[in-house]
């Protein structure tokens, strides 16, 4: 995953920005900077104030003061803020900063937009440093605009090549397009300037299959004896294990990967009741949705992959978007996003009990039509049909029929024991609360039998319009799974759809690298590797009457 913004970061760049730029209020904007790197907010507003006071079209005290808000947590106002220094002074950092603040407010569209005028002003001469660079990459990369967001990484690492975070974005983002071998570069440069950054061996070791001539293995492990923190033994925890599958060594594989996910797990606050109350009440408070009348619903068919993740939702969506009248948007955070909005709740979490009851009356044609403007905003073009892999959308599988009544709705299933094993053995984003069960076999195994007992209420509630396919299908019996999914779809038969493999779109799942291979079955029952570990997860699916 790309390195998020901290609030170090606006310190920063405030710093390399203002240097640059001498004026009669020069003294007061260094002052104004000396005291955001000190951590005094109110002091730094205090001097931007005071340029004001004498130049009240003063771009570069907006542009502070804007940064002071958003660093608060105010992100509306420091909007404000940021919108005025713009429309004062064109520049490259403000529009970069602006896009990032829109983000931060879940308003793609308006952030494609800065990121177009930051453009425009970079390709007018305007110059701009190489953390603002990092941070239009960044943004990019939001948007799942990976190939757009290359060329800004690397004009970041050119301007700072020491600098492991810009280094880091590039490499990540070359893994993404699929340019591999210039990504291994990266991560090395990465690793020889600092021998200690887990997430750097991490993205290495993901990469591609390792071998027993050509691996990692030891280097790894001397990295881990030396790791100081939870989250790099975390990450090198998941590297050693995932190499070491990779030659063979499976049960030292999973003790790596047993003993990372358990001391992580101890540091989280959570309880699989967190997630339980969750589908209880979309369950609940399902039939205020399906009784709510649907207004000026798009016409727009797009395709929802949903699912458990881990269980192939990628490669469907490789299959699918290999169609020449498909493209993917990625794992779209849109439709979640739409709900949140409707509902008027301000709540940390996306999706929880007040967010459903306040969106329950809320006119579902409306949410259909914000989705669709914000899937847009990722899109190269527009009116053009696309799928949306989010696999966490299957919490939502009733709305989405009802908001968008021509979508096609396909849901990824595979064998239990290896669903539950899959995402216990992948790294998912730390940061995220959606996937905080998946750091114990016990909890996997739980929400798995919840999310069997979701699918069967949505093909109950809403028969006809969800596709439930196995990926052990698609892996035995590839064309004729093709054929029922492009049925599914209202999309003629093709046959590039058997070569997913050789589609150039980016990819930035733990899927990566396989999609970019054709279909392999040593991916098939291979929970019988770890039987006897896998025995407590078992238990609880068989208990929930699931056949193993």
């Amino acid at each position: 995953m790309l390195i998020s913004g901290k609030k170090r970061r606006y310190i920063t760049i405030l710093r390399e920005y203002f240097l640059m730029m001498l004026s009669s209020t020069s003294v007061h904007i260094k002052q104004a900077l000396s005291a955001l790197e000190q951590g005094n907010l109110p002091k730094a507003q205090s001097l931007a104030a005071a340029v004001l006071a004498r130049d009240s079209r003063s771009a570069r005290a907006y542009f502070i003061l804007g940064v002071c808000e958003i660093t608060l947590g105010n992100i509306r106002a420091g909007k404000t803020l940021l919108e005025t220094s713009v429309s004062l002074e064109q520049s490259v950092e403000g529009f970069a900063q602006l896009a990032r603040t829109f983000l931060l407010l879940r308003r793609d569209a308006d952030a494609l937009s800065a990121l177009q005028k930051a453009e425009i002003c970079l390709k007018s001469g305007i110059n701009a440093d190489a953390l603002t660079r990092d941070t239009i990459g960044c943004a990019y990369s939001r948007l799942g605009k990976h190939a757009a967001s290359i060329a800004h990484f690397e004009a970041a690492t050119h301007g700072a090549p020491n600098n492991t975070a810009f280094i880091y974005n590039w490499a990540v983002a070359l893994s993404f397009v699929g340019r591999v071998d210039e990504a291994e570069q990266a991560f090395e440069a990465l690793i020889a300037h600092a021998p200690a950054n887990a997430r750097a061996h991490h993205g290495l070791s993901g990469l591609r299959r390792q071998t027993i001539e050509h691996n990692h293995i030891l280097r790894l492990k001397a990295a881990l004896t030396k790791a100081k923190d939870s989250e790099a033994r975390l990450l090198l925890g998941y590297a050693i294990s995932k190499e070491l599958e990779d030659v063979g060594q499976t049960q030292e594989s999973f003790q790596f990967l047993f003993n990372a996910n358990t001391q992580h797990k101890q540091q989280l606050a959570y309880n699989i009741n967190q997630d339980e109350k969750i589908f209880d009440a979309i369950e609940k408070n399902w039939p205020l949705y399906a009784q709510t009348a649907v207004n000026n619903a798009p016409v727009d068919s797009p395709v929802f992959i949903i699912g458990m993740p881990r269980t192939g939702t990628t490669l469907v969506d490789r299959i699918i978007s290999s169609h020449p009248d498909m493209v993917s948007a990625g794992e779209l955070q849109a439709f979640p996003i739409a709900v949140k909005s409707a509902s008027g709740v301000r709540t940390r979490m996306v999706l929880d009990v007040e967010t459903l009851i306040n969106a329950a009356n809320k006119n579902l044609g409306m949410i259909g039509r914000d989705y669709i403007a914000r899937a847009f905003s990722h899109l190269p073009l527009q009116n053009i049909r696309f799928s949306d892999k989010f696999p966490g959308n299957f919490m939502y599988a009733g709305l989405i029929a009802k908001a968008l009544p021509a979508a096609r709705i396909i849901c990824l299933r595979r064998h239990p024991m290896d669903t539950v094993l899959s995402n216990f053995k992948n790294l998912f984003a730390t940061t995220s609360r959606y996937y905080d069960y998946s750091y114990s076999l016990e909890d996997i195994a739980r929400y798995y039998v919840r999310f069997d007992r979701l699918m069967r209420f949505w093909q109950k509630e809403i028969p006809g319009r969800i596709l439930e396919i196995y990926y052990e299908s698609i892996v035995l019996d590839q064309e004729n799974t093709t054929r029922s999914i492009l049925n599914h779809c209202g999309l003629s038969w093709n046959n590039a759809c058997l070569s997913f493999h050789t589609n150039r779109a980016a990819v930035s799942t733990p899927s990566a690298a396989q999609v970019r291979r054709p279909l392999y079955r040593d991916a098939l029952e291979r929970w019988k590797q770890h039987e006897e570990a896998l025995k407590p997860a078992r238990l609880i699916l068989e208990n929930a009457g699931i056949i193993v």
